[in-house]
């Protein structure tokens, strides 16, 4: 690891979380007696503003007996509160701000967000505030709104890719699956009761779990002053939430496992390959170096595109490294060509066996790479309404100083940091090897007379 890694490497995990952390020009961090981090962003580029709420809460939080109520608590969010006690008010409220809303669960992190005229930002606060400090949660609403959130289950299931990716992820993550499942279980949905409501929120649902992003055509001083006048006597839990409701460490995959699923709806064969990478709390370089490594295989020139593409042996093939706190999973999903699904098979092991080697990418695939997530950074930048939501992310999944030094951290890594990342967590690791298949496939192209039997990488 060169000179530049290291102080990259420090600056993203030495720094104390209670300190004024680091931030990008134009955006100003405070933190109140209750623990509420506030962040303004000034951007002027047009006269709206947006409010945004994040907690860390998700499926992560999540022991079989609860998968999926963090998704169906961020959807009572918007029926009732102590402001507007039903949802027809709360959504006529909605429409008399000129609101843009809605709200997203993942794996760690809950968040919710308001869009609107600049002018309306205190009603926007308080409108903020009641929702998210004071929820009713109705009966007759939850009973409207779980065949809605299970029914977005519902589409997934008609979807092969999901069908497949459920099927692969239960095998990596084991009995701490609902951990990594946002979407939930069908039964734990529809018997959801209110109580189980304000069990999640007497758990995560404080200020100081909570990161508050006022972003657009705002002046600071006046949006802290707003803040900790309408927000200030939000108590704080007074405890750590993830100390006393602490995550279990992820087991790691005992040994390589295959599987072949067969669908009805999967029209053509689809593939995925899964490994536990890194995580933000141990390892946030390769964290770095995954995402690079990423982007070069999405290269049209990599030997990946080139060996699986360019060759018809799939019309699809990508790898992805998902950036989290506990364990980022690594994954390979591909749609191969029937017609050369062994050749295929035999490739991609073949493919991932060189992912190491010296000369498996040039020095300028790994400029470009930095280069295009770069350009990716600045086109991120140019919606002012979207910045919010990019920093809770990092804010629940990494860390605010993560966030600010990531550009400076992709443009330090080098091949040696990459072949580190790929010796650590691919090479020669255990991996769960997926394949979705309709039955009539199955029957004529034999894959598990080859796809579980590919030698080891």
């Amino acid at each position: 690891m060169g000179k530049a890694c290291l102080i990259i490497l420090s600056l993203i995990l030495v720094t104390p979380a209670s300190a004024q952390p680091r931030l990008p020009k134009d955006y100003y961090w405070q933190k109140m007696d209750n623990g509420l981090e506030v962040i303004v962003i000034e951007n002027h580029k047009v006269p709206l503003a947006t409010i945004e709420i994040a907690v860390k809460n998700g499926a992560y939080t999540e022991g079989p007996e609860y998968s999926g109520l963090s998704h169906l608590f961020e959807h009572m969010f918007f029926k009732a509160n102590k402001d507007y006690p039903d949802q027809e008010k709360f959504i006529r409220r909605t429409e008399e701000l000129g609101m843009i809303w809605n709200g997203t669960t993942g794996d760690e992190r809950v968040n919710y967000f308001f869009t609107f005229d600049k002018d309306s930002l205190e009603a926007g606060l308080k409108f903020m505030n009641a929702a998210i400090r004071f929820p009713i949660y109705r009966t007759e609403d939850m009973q409207k709104e779980r065949p809605v959130v299970d029914g977005e289950f519902q589409r997934g299931e008609s979807d092969p890719f999901f069908q497949l990716w459920m099927a692969v992820n239960k095998k990596v993550w084991g009995d701490l699956f609902t951990r990594k499942n946002a979407i939930g279980d069908h039964d734990i949905i529809n018997t959801a009761t209110p109580e189980k409501m304000m069990i999640i929120k007497d758990k995560y649902y404080f200020p100081n779990n909570s990161l508050l992003v006022i972003c657009g055509d705002v002046k600071p001083d006046q949006v802290f002053d707003k803040a900790k006048e309408i927000f200030g006597d939000w108590e704080s839990s007074g405890f750590d939430p993830h100390v006393k409701y602490p995550i279990p460490e992820f087991k790691p995959i005992p040994q390589t496992e295959y599987l072949i699923k067969e669908s009805s709806i999967a029209q053509t064969p689809y593939t995925m390959y899964t490994w536990q990478g890194p995580d933000t709390r141990n390892d946030s370089m390769s964290a770095l170096a995954a995402d690079v490594f990423s982007t070069i295989l999405g290269l049209n020139s990599s030997k990946w595109q080139q060996s699986l593409v360019d060759k018809g042996l799939a019309s699809f093939a990508n790898i992805s490294y998902q950036t989290e706190k506990y364990v980022g999973p690594v994954s390979i999903f591909a749609v191969p060509n029937p017609g050369k699904l062994k050749e295929f098979c035999a490739e991609v092991a073949s493919q991932i066996s060189h992912f190491a080697d010296d000369d498996y990418f040039t020095d300028e695939q790994l400029q470009t790479a930095k280069e295009i997530l770069r350009r990716n950074h600045i086109r991120n930048t140019e919606k002012p309404s979207s910045l919010s939501s990019d920093l809770t992310y990092w804010w629940c999944s990494a860390s605010l100083d993560f966030f600010t030094d990531y550009q400076a951290g992709v443009k330090s890594i080098t091949r040696a940091d990459i072949q580190q990342y790929l010796k650590k967590y691919i090479i020669g690791k255990p991996y769960v090897a997926g394949m979705i298949i309709n039955e009539d496939m199955n029957k004529q192209l034999k894959p598990a007379e080859y796809f579980k039997n590919l030698k080891s990488f």
